[in-house]
């Protein structure tokens, strides 16, 4: 789950049961969470008097973040001044961390996505691949094309607000086509998911691309840069915004062939879906009422650009063979991606829409409407990360998993990692799976003397596979509210899609992972 979701959007999607279950959590943390961390600090009386400090907060922390009691940014800033108030660490030591370079990314990255859905370039992009050649023309067609549009836009734009802008074009699709079901006599009154699978298909495409979508990029979703982070912090290895992509889109288009695949299979439709000329006809609606190129739009994709390619030009002029040298020095020292997010944020307050009437890209107003919950839940999170490490919790809690699991080879502990990030990300936001998880493998990496990075990324990449139910992210609640999916299908291709993912995770870094090293000159 995302924090920057409206939790009133979320709650008006579930059922009465659903909600009911929801207040219970949220109010089992009240008494939860104090419990853990009683029990927590009884039971660490072998760490050092910080340390057992620590562990405690940790505990009460996370089970917050599990039940949601109160707001997730709000549990991270409460981590966080625990750890003040413990004596853990220095006000200073513990608030540095909401200054890390990698905040300054996200809000970067923030105000870019910002950017492109006040002027609607999100849309535009959706829009365009919705008008391939093919889309429309059958079921496996219209299916490609919004799951192709969802993962491409939520790569820069969060799953969040990407299943949010592409739900009304999905749902403007499927009213088209069964309007054409009901002249052919193939439906009757309104849409019914249970006699209509394909729609349920439809809408469960829109969400699950959206999610995996974000993995393509370290500002796709926040548990990349969360691990990125962290990796730096406790590892000294830099991975760039290049490095990622080349690990990762490979594995992003594998997951996607893998979902469409599973969705083609597991909602079979019947008969014709419709006329392509009556889904080319609706796209080219929605095209005609954005009309031509704003300036608003033109100076957004030159901001774009400009973030795109001199996040991506170290990395590929350290490629063997090219130019390397001082050429990638220089853009990492002058101009390291915080510097080019910040820059290209910079640029939409720079870039005129209308000179004369001093009438610039964004404004200040739209840009402090980004998610800063995030950014709070980020800075969080990384301090109580790094802690763990400079108290040595997590090196404690490392070699206590490892004794008790017995998993000390690369591989098993990159499976364990991806598991238990599956697994907590079906039951919290995928950035506090994140968070939890991320600390953890490192240490136990790093106390079997294997290399920390594969299981670190495992934990990040399985952070993202939270597709069981309507509460485990904002786009499986925002779909979910459409009513064309049953719980039961939501749940059957939930599962279908977490146990294969994690083999899909497994498989990408086993084959991925050595390549990329190679291509990073390590």
């Amino acid at each position: 789950m995302s924090p920057g979701a409206p939790d009133d959007e979320i709650r008006e999607s579930l059922s009465a049961g659903e909600q009911v279950f929801e207040t219970w959590r949220k109010r089992a943390g009240i008494v939860a969470a104090p419990v853990a961390f009683a029990i927590t600090f009884t039971l660490c009386d072998g760490l050092t008097p910080e340390g057992r400090r620590l562990a405690a907060i940790l505990a009460g922390v996370g089970v917050l973040w599990v039940c949601e009691t109160i707001p997730l940014p709000a549990t991270a800033l409460l981590g966080a001044l625990l750890c003040i108030v413990l004596k853990v660490a220095d006000a200073k030591k513990v608030f540095a961390y909401f200054g890390d370079p990698i905040v300054f990314v996200f809000i970067g990255s923030f105000i870019l996505a910002r950017a492109m859905s006040v002027h609607a370039l999100d849309r535009r992009i959706a829009l365009a691949f919705l008008s391939m050649p093919g889309i429309g023309a059958s079921p496996a067609g219209m299916l490609l094309g919004m799951g192709l549009a969802s993962a491409v836009v939520s790569m820069w734009v969060s799953n969040t607000a990407t299943t949010a802008m592409m739900l009304p074009i999905g749902l403007g699709m499927l009213a088209a086509v069964h309007r054409v079901r009901s002249d052919r006599g193939l439906a009757s009154g309104p849409m019914d998911a249970r006699t209509w699978p394909f729609a349920t298909a439809m809408m469960l495409m829109i969400a699950y691309a959206a999610s995996i979508g974000g993995v393509g990029t370290p500002v796709g979703s926040p548990p990349n840069l969360i691990g990125i982070g962290l990796i730096r912090k406790n590892t000294g290895i830099e991975i760039s915004f290049f490095q990622w992509m080349l690990l990762c889109v490979p594995m992003l288009a594998l997951m996607f062939v893998v979902l469409f695949v599973l969705l083609r299979v597991l909602h079979r439709e019947k008969g014709s879906v419709g006329s392509s000329g009556e889904m080319r006809q609706f796209i080219t609606i929605e095209r005609q009422r954005l009309g031509g190129w704003t300036r608003g739009q033109v100076n957004t994709a030159i901001a774009f650009a400009t973030a795109i390619t001199l996040w991506m030009l170290p990395g590929f002029l350290g490629l063997p063979g090219l130019v390397g040298g001082a050429a990638e020095q220089f853009f990492k020292t002058r101009l390291p991606e915080a510097a080019v997010a910040v820059l290209a944020a910079l640029l939409l307050f720079l870039l005129p829409t209308n000179f004369r009437r001093g009438e610039f890209t964004l404004t200040w107003p739209d840009a402090a409407r980004i998610d800063w919950g995030t950014i709070l839940l980020f800075g969080g999170g990384l301090a109580l990360g790094n802690l763990m490490f400079e108290t040595g919790v997590a090196h404690a809690m490392g070699d206590r998993l490892t004794s008790l699991l017995g998993v000390n080879s690369l591989w098993a502990i990159t499976a364990l990692s991806i598991a238990l990030a599956i697994v907590l990300s079906e039951a919290t936001s995928n950035t506090a799976a994140a968070q939890m998880v991320v600390p953890v493998v490192i240490a136990i990496s790093q106390s079997a003397g294997v290399d920390p990075i594969p299981p670190a990324i495992g934990a990040v990449l399985g952070a993202s596979f939270g597709f069981m139910l309507p509460v485990s992210t904002p786009p499986n609640a925002i779909v979910y509210g459409s009513g064309l999916i049953p719980i039961t299908r939501m749940l059957r291709a939930g599962i279908f899609f977490d146990v294969i993912g994690f083999f899909m995770i497994l498989l990408g870094m086993r084959v991925l992972w050595p390549l990329v090293g190679i291509a990073a000159g390590k």
